[in-house]
């Protein structure tokens, strides 16, 4: 326990015990932050005559550069208590004793908490725009690489990987918009409630809020200190990324073995076996796969710890904020790596010619039918799928039909032979007529990709323009306190400096 506790209602506590309890460790990263939370409270007393300009002058003098000096020591509970005791050390208590003025530890964690996850959530949207530019620069490479669509992991229907590749982009990009929902939510002050009650001092929360950066106020005192919503919603968002993007990790797995042999992943995001010299291990994707299981288990841990806890503030609460740390730094790395990976994923040539594959275009074939020949879809989905039997029971592809044995087949179902005509049945059947035959909005054609591709550029450079705009404005307004700061220290130096 820190010294300026002791004394008072506890006389004491064990070593073993604050050691137990304190959050010292994890609060580095809060560090700066609780700084500045310090000079723009003290700002904000002077400012509205709490606190004495000259003495207000002092603190923010001990408190400058104070996050590049301090030394963490043992015994001390957490972050808040150890910039005091310095300010104090530097000032002296008469002058020194008056920076937990006004305010609670109990509002400023939840402050600098916010301050601390604003920044990470700023940080993890720059790396999904990355992995999204990275995504659109292999789709321009592969508009026209025929690779077949999946459902049930079985083959389905052609598409292209640059189709493909766009559905992840979206993904993203939903991602991307929690964020930014999340972020209005975690961009707002909890300065200024005190304990649970706010103070009986004239302050301005909304001062405070100001200098710090914030969008507003969480305004009821007890909501301020009391509420951790706004980490389960940022663990939220990264969960529905995370079970995303090991979906994602999961198709290049597959894609990448020898039994679907689509794409070939880059060397150096690979690995060998130390016995089998053929092999060829896609490690940096199992590895971002089971981190998105971590991240899961953060929000789950973090919800456990959060659900049963009476209102206001419990020492609970700061077990469950190295979860939010964890998996921010967890999903931030593996957006890193995915993007460089994805940049450099090259398609098999030829994928589409494989003869199990060709029966991807059987649905166009009972399109077909329909359209030109006037029999019902339920009817014609029952020829083709005759017909696709007859086919494998004889170890025959598609691509191996005839106008004989389809008119074979619908006689049998129709009860009189369907006379197809050549060119109708092979434009049916073949890939590259299926996919530029699908055009409709949102479909794998090159007209359509190319569109959705240009579309896509032009989100990006929106989604850069709002996150950089996020990101200046806690810069300026930190820059503005640093130079209401050093107004404060260097007229009480120069004040000094006149005296005889």
């Amino acid at each position: 326990m820190s010294e300026l506790l002791r004394g008072g209602r506890i006389l004491g506590s064990r070593i073993d015990v604050v050691n137990f309890t304190s959050s010292l460790k994890n609060d580095v990263k809060l560090l700066r932050h609780v700084v500045n939370i310090n000079r723009a409270h003290i700002v904000m007393l002077v400012e509205n005559r709490v606190l004495q300009a000259e003495d207000g002058s002092k603190i923010l003098g001990a408190l400058m550069g104070l996050e590049d000096k301090l030394t963490l020591k043992p015994g001390v509970e957490d972050i808040h208590m150890l910039i005091e005791e310095k300010v104090i050390e530097s000032v002296g208590m008469d002058v020194g004793g008056n920076l937990n003025l006004a305010k609670s530890r109990n509002d400023q964690v939840a402050t600098a908490i916010r301050m601390a996850l604003r920044e990470e959530i700023i940080s993890v949207m720059e790396k999904v725009i990355s992995l999204q530019e990275a995504l659109l620069e292999l789709a321009e490479k592969n508009i026209g690489a025929i690779i077949p669509g999946y459902t049930h992991l079985q083959p389905a229907q052609p598409t292209t990987f640059a189709h493909y590749l766009l559905a992840q982009f979206d993904i993203l990009g939903r991602s991307l918009e929690r964020l930014f929902d999340a972020y209005g939510r975690v961009n707002l002050c909890p300065m200024g409630a005190g304990a649970l009650a706010t103070t009986s001092f004239p302050i301005s929360r909304e001062r405070v809020a100001e200098l710090l950066g914030f969008d507003g106020l969480i305004e009821n005192s007890i909501d301020a200190v009391g509420s951790r919503d706004f980490l389960l919603e940022a663990l939220a968002a990264l969960t529905i990324m995370a079970v995303d993007l090991s979906r994602f990790a999961e198709d290049l797995i597959l894609w990448a073995s020898m039994e679907f042999n689509l794409i070939e992943l880059p060397d150096e995001f690979t690995s060998t076996s130390s016995i089998m010299p053929q092999k060829k291990n896609p490690e940096v994707l199992e590895v971002i796969r089971a981190r998105m299981g971590s991240i899961i288990g953060e929000f789950t841990a973090a919800s456990a710890i959060l659900k049963g806890l009476p209102s206001t503030y419990n020492l609970d609460f700061q077990e469950a904020t190295p979860k939010l740390w964890n998996a921010f730094g967890i999903i931030r790395e593996s957006l890193h790596m995915l993007s460089e990976l994805t940049r450099k994923i090259k398609v098999k040539e030829g994928v589409a010619e494989k003869s199990f594959l060709s029966f991807l275009t059987a649905t166009e074939l009972a399109n077909m039918l329909f359209r030109e020949y006037n029999v019902p879809f339920r009817v014609s989905h029952r020829i083709v799928g005759a017909l696709v039997r007859a086919l494998i029971d004889d170890g025959k592809a598609l691509s191996e039909v005839t106008p004989e044995l389809l008119a074979k087949i619908s006689e049998n179902i129709l009860g009189s032979p369907l006379s197809v005509r050549s060119e109708d049945l092979y434009k049916a059947i073949n890939p590259e007529s299926f996919v530029e035959s699908h055009n409709v909005r949102g479909g794998p054609s090159r007209r359509e990709v190319e569109r959705m591709i240009s579309v896509r550029k032009s989100l990006i450079s929106k989604f850069k323009d709002d996150v950089s705009s996020l990101r200046r404005r806690i810069e300026d307004s930190i820059a503005n306190l640093n130079f209401i700061v050093k107004s404060y220290v260097t007229q009480t130096f120069h004040s000094k400096s006149m005296k005889p």
